[in-house]
């Protein structure tokens, strides 16, 4: 029996339905323009990925990385991934989990720096 390949965008809405505790936490705070105005989407397809979180008018990309992000392996797919955003005009940012968790001030004011650096 094939598998049954799923769309991009019917993976993003799974995810979506499905967020980590820190993307929903981080997301409070960056849905209906809260941020300074800036308009973000979450678990965004970009290419061959899916972001956690686009500000389209700035091609700015937030990402948070849990635990599987830790490995050598994870680390240099991150790598991959950012170069490749890159290459396209796309600027990501990571946070960690405890970042979210212990540090929400911080993530906001690193965020908006991120928004309006040029």
């Amino acid at each position: 029996m094939p598998s049954e390949r799923r769309s991009p965008k019917d993976f993003a809405r799974k995810l979506r339905r499905e967020s980590s505790k820190a993307e929903a936490i981080l997301w409070k705070t960056l849905r209906n323009r809260q941020l300074d105005g800036f308009k973000f989407v979450r678990q965004e397809p970009v290419g061959p990925y899916i972001v956690d979180f686009l500000c389209r008018s700035t091609k700015l990309v937030v990402e948070i990385d849990g635990a599987t992000h830790s490995t050598e392996e994870e680390v240099a797919r991150d790598n991959v991934r950012t170069a490749w955003l890159l290459a396209r005009g796309y600027r990501t940012i990571r946070f960690r989990n405890a970042d979210i968790y212990e540090a929400m001030d911080w993530v906001t004011v690193e965020i908006l720096n991120a928004l309006t650096a040029r």
